[in-house]
């Protein structure tokens, strides 16, 4: 929740005041899923997305924007769940926690995020507990995703009167390390805090610290962890490489070794969107990585009204994070599971499949061995890749005897570590003196996670070539390429 430090009492009793008595949630009926596009809902208005995968799910948290046209203050009082089994068409299951779950608080269903724990949903809340100072920490309960929730504790679990507690305790995350071991982090007006969780997950575990090393700090932190590495995210607004008005902000990310840092500034990972505030969470579903955010977007948005979407997310073969590419589409849809490939007469496993590089720890047998990947992702029935290399890079069939042949398939590989998807590629047959473009080829597709389809005017070759080249710094892969007989 961007402020600037001048508006915190002037918004706490204006909060104080649209405050209404809510009553236990009844039932509520999911809305009709919303087609692939960002904003993903826009029936209501969503804010401050919390990620979370459970199973061939992903869950999104988000508070409600209720704010009327013109208002220039926060107008909320639910936490909706919204969910998808293929991150490009999503569900609106509704509110299910409010104000009134927390019997303690006032107002201000701020930003929350959902953490499960030895088969329970632990739900963090940015809450106004009506007591000195402003903003608190409460955490609700539930046994599944959805819900129902209740308080969890009774109280907050930090709040103005916690030692240490942030200038503003909100934005709550809670990450849980492999060891088991949870741990929260919170804050705004430029005060990151971080402490352990215990394993009831509602009371702290010893001291709250002070993290160091996260550059121009703001708000909204999340935290997650990737092969072995911690990233933290969070929202900066300063002028220095972030925005040009501090009235907006970004999000800069850093990464540390341990839990609780010291933390090394990596950068921006996520430029000004067309909110003032910037709230982000990150998350990996069907071998993937997604960044959920919120923007101004959808019709009749604003500051207050804000609508939540989500994009792809990519990583440099350091480990650094790529910046997002903010889009009105959203990511194509990733279903996970095996998929089976495109019916017809494959003439694949009959070629000797060559290239012009292959990676000494993969291999060009994958392009043709008859796996079945599960996502981009998968190396479990071999890949093929030719990191370090970049620009143009090709893979060929030679068959014995010339083939008809008029469309192919690709599976890209894509292991976000210096294998990404690539930018473009072109299909080449041998004529009998050199390799020329197939007629009439439709296009190459260049998405993740599914067979692309790439048909083309029948030609009758022995050599098959299949040209493809890079986006910049990084090199590309297949895990299947498969070619058609009419």
């Amino acid at each position: 929740m961007f402020r600037p430090p001048e508006s915190r009492r002037a918004v706490h009793w204006a909060g104080v005041a649209t405050a209404v008595t809510l009553v236990a949630l009844g039932a509520v009926v999911p809305a009709a899923p919303a087609p692939a596009a960002n904003p993903i809902v826009t029936h209501v208005y969503t804010a401050d997305p919390a990620p979370l995968v459970v199973g061939n799910t992903m869950y999104v948290y988000a508070g409600r924007d209720e704010a009327p046209t013109g208002t220039n203050n926060f107008v909320m009082r639910e936490w909706r769940v919204l969910c998808s089994t293929d991150a490009a068409t999503w569900t609106d299951h509704g509110a299910r926690a409010n104000v009134g779950t927390f019997p303690w608080a006032g107002a201000d269903a701020w930003a929350s995020e959902v953490e499960p724990r030895n088969g329970r949903y632990y739900w963090y809340t940015s809450v106004n507990g009506r007591g000195p100072g402003w903003m608190d920490i409460g955490v609700a309960v539930g046994d599944s995703p959805l819900g129902p929730f209740t308080d969890a504790k009774g109280g907050p679990l930090v709040s103005d009167s916690t030692p240490n507690s942030s200038g503003l305790n909100i934005d709550p995350t809670v990450f849980t390390d492999d060891d088991g071991q949870a741990y929260l982090y919170w804050g705004g007006y430029w005060g990151v805090r971080a402490a352990k969780l215990k394993s009831n997950m509602v009371e702290l575990d010893g001291p709250v610290v002070t993290p160091q090393g996260l550059t121009n700090f703001w708000e909204a932190p999340w935290m997650f962890k990737r092969n072995g590495l911690y990233y933290l995210m969070y929202a900066a607004n300063d002028t220095g490489g972030c925005v040009t008005d501090s009235a907006y902000a970004c999000q800069r990310y850093a990464t540390a070794t341990s839990p609780l840092g010291p933390w090394t500034h990596r950068g921006v990972v996520l430029d000004r969107v067309s909110s003032t505030t910037n709230h982000a969470g990150v998350v990996q579903f069907n071998g993937q990585w997604y960044i959920v955010y919120h923007n101004a977007d959808a019709p009749g948005g604003g500051n207050f009204r804000r609508s939540v979407a989500v994009d792809l997310l990519h990583f440099n073969a350091d480990g650094t994070m790529r910046k997002v590419v903010q889009t009105a589409t959203g990511p194509p849809p990733n279903p996970g599971g095996p998929q089976g490939p495109p019916a017809g007469t494959n003439l694949a496993p009959s070629a000797t499949a060559t290239t012009s590089y292959v990676s000494p720890w993969e291999s060009v047998a994958a392009l043709h061995n008859g796996g079945v990947p599960a996502n981009s992702a998968d190396r479990s029935n071999l890949a093929y890749g030719n990191w370090p290399q970049q620009g143009t890079q090709w893979v060929e069939y030679t068959w014995p005897a010339a083939r008809q042949v008029n469309r192919i398939a690709t599976y890209w590989f894509d292991d976000d570590q210096g294998i990404d998807l690539p930018a473009s590629c072109q299909v080449q047959y041998w004529n009998g003196s050199g390799y020329v473009p197939v007629p009439g080829q439709s296009s190459c597709p260049v998405a993740g996670n599914t067979y692309n389809v790439t048909t083309f005017g029948t030609v009758s070759t022995t050599r098959l070539r299949l040209a493809v080249t890079a986006r910049s710094g990084l090199s590309t892969g297949l895990l299947e390429w498969l070619a058609y007989q009419p």
